[in-house]
């Protein structure tokens, strides 16, 4: 029997390769390079490193090709880059997850973050996957339990469901993310961390995710000041380590923070390739690679494992209607809004209720707990109609029993959706039960 890790790394022995072809810097730009004799050999999305006059080196991804020339993307700044500098085309770079990967942070190239050895795995999986079979994948698993209240009852996380966190800055959103990682029960957590501050990178896994978060978690990061490609390719290779488990049998919760950067970082480089933009700012392709990213997410097939996915959206001025969020909720099933009024008067966390929906539903409560969401949502928004009425001194108790009842009860809901313990579901819709049949 060989020891732990040997097959690994035979296999990354044997990916070692001695001969490359060469051709040669024949245009720089500001954000793209062209590159000569590479044209005939070279496919799309192959890597090439540039070998500066100054000694340094810079590597770049092929986007497009033609029979003499490829105009190649660096994944950073050029500065030092001359015409006639070397280009060694290094072929196709993929990723090779390893179950050894658990507890680690690494970049979106397979590179440890934290300064220790980290070992690839015996099969390089494509970026770019294909999800499975639509025909064989199976329906949704059962209902998870996730430590917070609203997500217990009102917006329930089923095994294998899609799921969109809409929020703008400021409003709680990193540490709501960080409380569903270490409380839904899952194998293993994958973690993309797309465009984040450096800071907020550290200050993510330390604080917020903590050392018991990271012993069943893989966190794959990519900075804000990395370049576009580099951040694109942050959610390709989470989502890539996310397939690696579940085609193992796991059940593996992904979370990834964010889409809006991953979809921003596309438009980067479309823009450099000459792609029109919209009327939104986005180029036609970016529907299409969101679609296709969350569409690997889901049910598996056969023997495999369930990708259960949180995917957050960035909303700039709190427009949930922009056009990045507007791709997501056609495509995932179920959205959760963040409002900032709710984090301002200090609840956390500031889910809306009223306007965050859960596709599991009905079938991921009992037909007694369908009863209770829905008269609670009934009183909840008979609040929400007479709120600004209340604030103004203009309301008048004793006109409809419905809106008085909602007012007597409405703090108790408030809190009752501010609970981030650990309760199970059953406790929650107890609680919730306690709250709609108590007595004036």
């Amino acid at each position: 029997m060989n020891p732990p890790g040997i097959d690994a790394l035979r296999a990354g022995v044997a990916r070692i390769r001695t001969d490359f072809d060469v051709g040669r810097v024949s245009g720089l730009g500001e954000s793209e390079l062209t590159v000569s004799g590479l044209g005939h050999i070279a496919r799309l999305g192959d890597v090439v490193r540039i070998q500066c006059r100054d000694g340094s080196s810079l590597l770049a991804e092929i986007r497009s090709l033609t029979p003499k020339a490829a105009q190649v993307l660096p994944r950073s700044p050029v500065q030092g880059a001359s015409i006639g500098d070397r280009a060694i085309l290094m072929g196709p770079e993929g990723l090779a997850p390893d179950d050894s990967w658990i507890g680690r942070v690494i970049d979106p190239f397979g590179a440890p973050m934290d300064g220790k050895p980290l070992l690839a795995g015996k099969e390089e999986r494509r970026l770019e996957g294909r999800p499975p079979r639509a025909a064989a994948r199976r329906s949704f698993g059962p209902r998870l339990e996730t430590g917070q209240a609203a997500f217990n009852t009102f917006l329930p996380l089923v095994r294998g469901q899609r799921i969109g966190l809409f929020a703008g800055s400021g409003v709680g959103k990193s540490t709501l993310l960080a409380h569903l990682a270490r409380h839904i029960d899952a194998d293993v957590v994958v973690i993309g961390l797309i465009g984040e501050r450096g800071r907020e990178v550290n200050h993510f896994i330390e604080a917020a995710l903590g050392a018991e978060g990271m012993q069943r978690s893989v966190v794959v990061a990519a900075t804000a000041d990395q370049s576009p490609g580099t951040r694109r390719r942050c959610a390709w290779s989470a989502m890539a380590v996310a397939e690696h488990f579940r085609d193992a049998g796991h059940h593996v919760l992904l979370v990834m923070d964010s889409i809006t950067r991953f979809a921003e970082a596309h438009r980067d480089i479309s823009i450099a390739q000459g792609e029109p933009v919209g009327p939104d700012g986005f180029p036609a392709s970016t529907s299409r690679r969101i679609m296709e990213l969350a569409e690997r997410a889901g049910p598996g097939s056969g023997v495999m494992g369930d990708i259960t996915a949180i995917m957050s959206v960035l909303v700039a001025g709190s427009d949930m209607d922009g056009p990045i969020a507007d791709i997501l909720r056609g495509v995932l099933d179920g959205h959760v809004v963040l409002e900032r009024s709710i984090a301002e008067r200090g609840r956390f966390p500031a889910v809306d209720i009223l306007r965050s929906v859960s596709r599991s539903l009905p079938q991921a409560a009992s037909p007694s707990e369908n009863g209770l969401l829905l008269e609670a949502r009934k009183l909840l928004g008979a609040y929400d109609a007479v709120e600004l009425m209340l604030k103004s001194g203009l309301y008048e108790p004793g006109n409809d029993a419905i809106t008085d009842r909602a007012v007597r009860i409405w703090h108790d809901l408030d809190g009752f959706l501010a609970g981030m313990e650990p309760h199970s579901a059953e406790e929650s819709f107890d609680r919730l039960r306690r709250i709609l049949t108590a007595t004036p």
